[in-house]
Order: C-alpha cells, then sequence, then structure tokens
C-alpha cells in the first residue's frame, strides 16, 4: 500500500493562536499512524511563485488513514482555531 502526505502552506495571521493550534495536532495523528516529517520556513522560491511561507508534511501509513485523521472529530475541532490564525492550504499526495 501506497504512503499518504497531507501538506499544508502556510501564512501565519496570529503567532499565538498558531502555536496553540501546533501544540494540538500531534495528539490527532497518533491515532491514525500520522508522523510529522518536516516543518519549515522558506528561504526562497526557486521556480515559480510561493507566497506561502512556512510548510509542514505528515505522512500517514495510506490515503485511507490520512482521510480518516482529517474527517476525525479531534481534527475537526481544530480546524477553527487553524482557520483564525493562518491561511492554509492542505493538500494530499501518495506515493
Amino acid at each position: 500500500m501506497n504512503r499518504a502526505y497531507a501538506i499544508g502552506r502556510i501564512t501565519v495571521k496570529d503567532e499565538t493562536l498558531w502555536a496553540a493550534y501546533r501544540a494540538k495536532v500531534p495528539a490527532t495523528l497518533e491515532p491514525w499512524g500520522g508522523e510529522l516529517v518536516f516543518r519549515g520556513t522558506q528561504f526562497a522560491a526557486l521556480a515559480g511563485l510561493c507566497p506561502e511561507a512556512d510548510v509542514v508534511v505528515v505522512r500517514f501509513p495510506n490515503a485511507a488513514a490520512l482521510r480518516d485523521w482529517f474527517a476525525s472529530a479531534a481534527y475537526q475541532a481544530l480546524i477553527p482555531l487553524r482557520e483564525a490564525a493562518a491561511e492554509v492550504v492542505l493538500t494530499a499526495y501518495e506515493s
């Protein structure tokens, strides 16, 4: 089975709210086998435009686990906090 990745491109609006959101997300990942692979801040756009300053990559065992995590009550409860804290483009990929 292919692994699945959630990739978030992020523009933070409120650092305090963003820190609160980031602190709560890991507990929502654990039941679905999600693990943080990378979190970083862009220092250059080498080709094309990438207006979001930050990125996060989360790996899941498969696409079903990623979908179930996103739909979970635990993660859905965090979405209002995420939306208040940042503009986030969240996409899913398989490899």
